[in-house]
């Protein structure tokens, strides 16, 4: 690799999810192996305005990759998205000798890094860490997995409870906009219906599958509902409908929350992680920027920030259609 960077920034922003810390770790001795120096910027864009760094080394990142949030900090900052924001964003990378910037995070840390890429011709890479899992270009983000086991670990507890007392559980899980995790633990842990932004369920067939639920001899059930649903303004409106036109059914609502973003990172995350974070360096040595580093087909792959930013993640329509027969 031949290249001028001599020193490379890395920021988490935007929402914490468990694995930044691993891909942090990952930069950090990525950077060392390379012999290139490594800052870290505490407080993502915010930190970066006001020069809130600290040299990292190999030994700075000891026993983090267990870790969930993120040790470098997560803020939004109103004053980056202002043009006089990124000039004394620049002007403090400039004057810390940092040739090159890491940024993990979602979307919204993306834009910032095209921006300021666009603005300064600064080299930028982008690792996707969300639960959301709802960046294009990466069939995992970071944080998604351990989300994943987190919730199915929740729901099979409150099926013990649901059984026990005959009672019917909307457990509402993260996902404004995406539904893949509503979709997957909802398959995962046997749920009886499954409630996603993408597929406009209705409240009249909600009551018909509830109503076959219980014809079938279903004494308790479970429906996971993905914040961003349409078909109720929130999941206790859908409690309420429910209660009003199933008077048989005693209904239950568990909102699951930020529970989902914290916790030790999954094996699977700790691997992704340390994958993603030796290719956002490398491909930084070699040349390249404004990139996002995610996995496609098991392969670790790049694609340009604003393909990641604007394209959209599908649901696996497979999944929904094994979703539909698990229900049966």
């Amino acid at each position: 690799m031949t290249s001028n960077i001599k020193k490379i920034g890395v920021l988490t922003s935007g929402g914490d999810s468990p694995g930044m810390n691993a891909a942090i770790r990952s930069v950090v001795r990525t950077c060392a192996f390379h012999n290139i120096e490594c800052l870290g910027i505490y407080r993502g864009y915010q930190g970066m305005i006001e020069g809130d760094f600290k040299e990292l080394g190999p030994r700075s990142v000891n026993n983090i990759i267990n870790k969930g949030g993120t040790i470098l900090k997560s803020a939004r900052s109103k004053e980056f998205m202002t043009v006089e924001g990124r000039k004394k964003a620049h002007e403090s990378l400039i004057k810390a000798g940092v040739n090159a910037l890491v940024v993990i995070g979602g979307d919204g840390s993306f834009t910032g890094a095209e921006v300021f890429n666009s603005e300064y011709n600064f080299p930028v890479m982008g690792i996707p860490g969300t639960i959301d899992n709802d960046i294009f270009g990466t069939s995992h983000t970071l944080g998604y997995d351990t989300a994943l086991n987190t919730v199915v670990e929740v729901i099979d507890k409150i099926r013990d409870t649901a059984s026990s007392h005959n009672r019917l559980f909307f457990v509402e899980v993260m996902g404004r906009d995406a539904g893949h995790i509503a979709l997957n633990t909802g398959i995962g842990a046997g749920a009886e219906e499954i409630l996603i932004p993408e597929e406009d369920l209705g409240l009249e067939r909600l009551l018909e599958s509830l109503k076959r639920s219980k014809e079938s001899g279903k004494s308790s059930s479970i429906v996971v509902v993905a914040e961003g649903d349409k078909i109720g303004k929130n999941v206790f409106e859908l409690k309420d409908y429910v209660e009003e036109n199933l008077p048989e059914y005693d209904v239950r609502v568990s909102v699951l929350g930020h529970m989902q973003r914290g916790g030790s990172p999954s094996c699977f995350d700790r691997v992704l992680a340390s994958r993603l974070g030796v290719k956002a360096v490398e491909s930084i040595l070699d040349g390249k920027s404004n990139f996002m580093v995610g996995l496609l087909n098991d392969k670790v792959a790049l694609t340009p920030l604003e393909q990641a930013i604007k394209g959209h993640t599908a649901i696996d329509t497979e999944l929904l259609r094994v979703s539909d027969i698990m229900t049966t």
